[in-house]
């Protein structure tokens, strides 16, 4: 994992006032968590463009703190460099609880693997809560001759280097899924980067771009149209929503399985009563019937967790992806 490294050097004097200044301020967010959380509108970051699966999430999910804790959950979209951007200001922002990112494993777990990110994934959050994980859909656009995996290998063989896939970013999941896709085929895909999936998606269904990993809900449409054309499934599993699609390993291709997780992060130090309340309300929400459901039409997961099972998963996380992004030889843009 590469991160930056800083070397600072304080006079006494001035480690005492840092120390005395740290020590006022914990108390004060103390203080402030204890007499009732939250008092006033949540900033809830999503590091990507508004549009697509990522988006849904927030929202849905903000919707339903809002309802449970009485304060409005506002969604700040702050997208840029495959979700660094958005991510790395929610590390640097104040501690009380009033700024909350919905992090994801791109710029948590893929891009500290990739490049010099300028923040530590491990300290310098702590999250709240798994929120939720899901796969995504190889398709392409109907100008492209293929009807299958084998055909768009078989093309990008006969063509290498003058096919192109749209991400959501560099360092992103759907960015480590298609240069996963481009090793194990042993093809050549030219990569072309967007600050969402959402424009993403927007790029493919002009022709654009020609391939790319979407979720299931994000293209569906497009796909039951004949905008796009669905080729494989990254899940084990077939969708419910899209059965005749078969899987990346029913077409030949294993270890392509990068399931696109969810969480609720604050920046560290955030008072430990305001995390205790945030997960205990994800639990009370998704506990809910209808909360469930609307994720699940989705094509979308839900998960819990406890901020110490998170830090252990995200800690595996990290490893796991560093191996493959080690073995594969995939690199940043």
């Amino acid at each position: 994992m590469k991160t930056h490294r800083f070397s600072l050097r304080f006079s006494l004097r001035f480690s005492l006032r840092f120390s005395l200044g740290s020590l006022l301020m914990a108390l004060a967010l103390s203080t402030a968590a204890q007499q009732g959380y939250p008092s006033r509108t949540v900033r809830f970051v999503v590091p990507f463009a508004p549009g697509g699966s990522t988006d849904f999430m927030a929202r849905l999910a903000g919707k339903n703190l809002a309802e449970r804790l009485g304060r409005q959950f506002v969604i700040e979209n702050r997208p840029g460099a495959g979700g660094i951007v958005g991510t790395d200001l929610v590390a640097k922002s104040v501690p009380d609880g009033y700024t909350l990112l919905l992090g994801f494993l791109g710029p948590l777990a893929i891009s500290p693997n990739l490049e010099t990110v300028p923040y530590n994934p491990v300290t310098d959050f702590t999250a709240a809560s798994l929120l939720s994980t899901s796969h995504s859909v190889l398709v392409v656009h109907p100008s492209l001759p293929v009807r299958s995996v084998k055909e768009l290998i078989a093309l990008a063989k006969a063509r290498p280097g003058e096919i192109n896939y749209a991400s959501s970013g560099r360092s992103t999941n759907n960015y480590l899924t298609s240069e996963l896709f481009k090793s194990r085929a042993n093809i050549n895909l030219i990569h072309i980067p967007y600050k969402g999936t959402g424009p993403a998606a927007i790029a493919t269904l002009s022709g654009e771009a020609q391939v790319m990993f979407g979720s299931v809900t994000g293209v569906l449409t497009h796909v039951r149209t004949n905008r796009l054309r669905a080729l494989a499934m990254t899940s084990p599993n077939r969708s419910p929503l899209l059965p005749e699609v078969p899987t990346l390993v029913e077409a030949g291709l294993s270890g392509i399985d990068v399931g696109a997780w969810a969480a609720l992060v604050a920046p560290a130090g955030t008072p430990r009563e305001i995390i205790a309340r945030l997960n205990a309300e994800i639990f009370h929400i998704t506990a809910a019937p209808h909360y469930r459901q609307q994720l699940e039409k989705q094509a979308i997961e839900p998960l819990t967790s406890s901020p110490e099972q998170f830090t252990a998963f995200l800690k595996a996380e990290l490893e796991k992806w560093g191996k493959v992004i080690k073995d594969s030889g995939v690199k940043s843009d």
